[in-house]
Parts: structure tokens; sequence; C-alpha cells
């Protein structure tokens, strides 16, 4: 279930603009938010035909939008530090992958439920958490995005899903691997997982 929102997140954090929060954070997710209605809408990417041209314009869109270093490491957590510094540079390429292959195949599809952009929360000096809610058939959905100012931009770092995190979920996943297994041994696993073994 939660596999399932938070592709469903994702989905709608790179489809829907932010409507909240004024100023840079605003402009900067609704460029690329508009980037990526660009390519969906983009009559010459149509088709079987342009559908691995459409993934690689969204996926260095989401290079811009997401700030993969920081998710990487409010993941892993403690254990960052355990990794030496190419398998840190590892992890980040292999997870970015990994949620990227989540979402991706995904946003050629999506359909027009209604957001809601309810507020936005300061939770630091650098870090703002915008509340919106996903009006679907079946249920509401609460879903906030946080975003963290890198120098004159800013760049989602987490989702919350239903009140469960991004982050929180994968880092009890790769916590638990290495209660048993090295740095090495769990970039072996996701190696696995995204077909680079």
């Amino acid at each position: 279930m939660i596999k399932r929102l938070t592709v469903l997140s994702l989905l709608f954090l790179l489809v829907f603009p932010f409507s909240a929060y004024a100023g840079i954070p605003l402009d900067t997710v609704k460029g690329h938010v508009n980037s990526i209605l660009d390519v969906l809408r983009d009559p010459a990417l149509k088709g079987e035909s342009g559908k691995k041209m459409k993934k690689e314009k969204i996926r260095a869109i989401s290079e811009k939008m997401f700030d993969y270093t920081e998710l990487s490491r409010r993941t892993l957590g403690p254990n960052w530090n355990k990794f030496n510094a190419s398998q840190q540079k590892d992890f980040i390429e292999l997870y970015r992958s990994i949620l990227e292959d989540a979402y991706v195949d995904k946003i050629t599809s999506y359909t027009d439920e209604k957001v809601l952009f309810n507020k936005e929360n300061t939770l630091t000096e650098k870090t703002t958490e915008v509340q919106t809610t996903i009006i679907t058939k079946k249920a509401d959905i609460p879903i906030f995005y946080r975003v963290i100012s890198r120098g004159d931009t800013w760049r989602v770092y987490d989702v919350v899903i239903e009140g469960v995190s991004l982050i929180s979920n994968y880092r009890s996943q790769f916590k638990e691997i290495l209660m048993n297994k090295t740095p090495d041994a769990l970039l072996d696993t996701l190696r696995k997982k995204v077909g680079k073994a």
C-alpha cells in the first residue's frame, strides 16, 4: 500500500503545480512541472516510438527537481557515515534509479484527480513542508512535500503520505539490511533491483 501511494505521490508532485507557497519555491516547482507537462503533451512523443524519449526528458527534469543527495543522506540516517565517498555516490545513483523506476512508467498515463493545496509550514530556516490533499474517487489522500533551500532554488527531499515519510519507509528497509550486512552488500542488493548487477 505504501509503495502504491509513494508512486501516486511522486506522480502528482511532478504533474500538479504547488499553489500555496508564494515566491521562489513556487516559481521553481512550477517551472519544473510546466516542463514535464510540456513533455507529456508533446505530440512528437506520442505512442511507443516516443516513450523512451519521454522518459529520458522527464528524468532530466526530475534531476533538477529532487535533491537526491539530501534524500539519500536522510534515508540512511546514521548509516550514511558507514559508507565511504565512493559508496555514497553509488548509493545516491542507485536510490535515484529506484525512485525514478517507481514513477516514470506511471507518469505518462496520469489522470486528472483533483489536488488541494492546503498550506505550508516552515520547518527550519531552510526547509518547508507543503501540505496537499489528493481527491480520488475512493479517498482523500493527504500528502505533504518537504522542500529544502539550495542557494537560490528549492528541491524536494521527502514526501509524507498519510503520515508515513518516504524517507522513513525506505530507511527502515535499508536499516534492517545494514544490521547484518555491509554497505557493499546493500549496494549489491540495489544493483540487482535496478538491473545493474
